[in-house]
């Protein structure tokens, strides 16, 4: 599977990745800035993306409000795959994506022409930022990965 790839048991050299190494730092959030609109655009549909290491999603969980009442508010989420969690020795809390919600891969075509990249390009520099970011998970680093 996709998935399989960011199970690591070495960690990743930056040298190993090849179109990272090409790519400049405004490039590759760029890259992720197209990304980054490419998931809200399904969240805001309640179409899930997957994108290898987990799944964005927009999730129903309960908020305490004033009171001690208990609302039901909907929230974007990214929950991890649950061989990576295993794999990894991760904590987090148990979260279930709906049955009903509809899963979609990256449509890497789409995100590019949006931008003006080349699909491989926005491909290879998704998949090797994520590789990093599973190598920082092997590693037990510190992770900072912010999206708009």
């Amino acid at each position: 599977t996709k998935m399989q790839k960011y199970l690591l048991y070495n960690s990743v050299e930056p040298e190993e990745l090849p179109t990272l190494k090409e790519l400049s730092t405004t490039e590759i959030c760029k890259v992720w800035s197209g990304m980054s609109r490419y998931i809200y655009k399904h969240l805001l549909q309640k179409t899930a993306v997957e994108i290898g290491i987990g799944t964005f999603a927009v999730v129903s969980v309960h908020a305490n409000v004033e009171d001690g009442k208990v609302l039901p508010v909907e929230r974007p989420m990214f929950i991890l795959n649950k061989p990576l969690k295993m794999f990894y020795n991760l904590e987090c809390d148990e979260i279930k994506l709906p049955d009903e919600t509809p899963v979609v891969q990256p449509d890497f075509e789409e995100i590019a022409a949006e931008m003006h990249f080349r699909q491989e390009i926005v491909e290879q520099c998704v998949q090797e930022t994520l590789l990093c970011f599973a190598g920082a998970l092997r590693e037990n680093k510190e992770v900072e990965f912010s999206f708009r």
